[in-house]
């Protein structure tokens, strides 16, 4: 049993992307459910892709000008996913366990160079994980 995540539920971020380290900010789930709990909407499949999360900094090791980005969820966990319960057709969402997150680059970050034209990171995206948290503590389903 696990909670169901509803309108508003948070959405964090670890900072560590692999070869990169991203200035995390937190993003907020938008529901698009046709069951409520409360005056709340209930998150069904597909609410995971209302999140993203612009104008994030991030630096690599090589380059340590901070560059900017997008996060967003790439892929819910097994977990994160009602295996019986749903709502209009579509399964509920749960806070589970960590899903898979994507950082979008926009502006690369840069490695300063001795003939002082920085060198931008040529990497286009990169994967980390983030979670959930919900203001429901009343609905579990499993």
């Amino acid at each position: 049993m696990d909670y169901v995540l509803v309108d508003s539920d948070n959405v964090t971020f670890l900072p560590s992307f692999g070869a990169a380290t991203v200035v995390v900010q937190p993003g907020t789930l938008t529901a698009s459910g046709p069951a409520t709990l409360g005056s709340k909407k209930l998150c069904i499949a597909g609410d995971e892709k209302s999140v993203s999360v612009a104008g994030c900094m991030y630096t690599t090791s090589s380059h340590p000008i901070p560059g900017t980005g997008t996060l967003e969820i790439s892929a819910l966990a097994g977990d994160q996913q009602a295996s019986k319960t749903n709502a209009g057709g579509s399964k509920l969402l749960l806070v589970g366990g960590q899903f898979t997150a994507k950082f979008s680059v926009q502006q690369p970050a840069q490695q300063p160079t001795p003939s002082g034209s920085p060198v931008p990171d040529a990497t286009p995206q990169y994967s980390g994980h983030g979670s959930f948290t919900t203001t429901n503590n009343k609905f579990q389903v499993s």
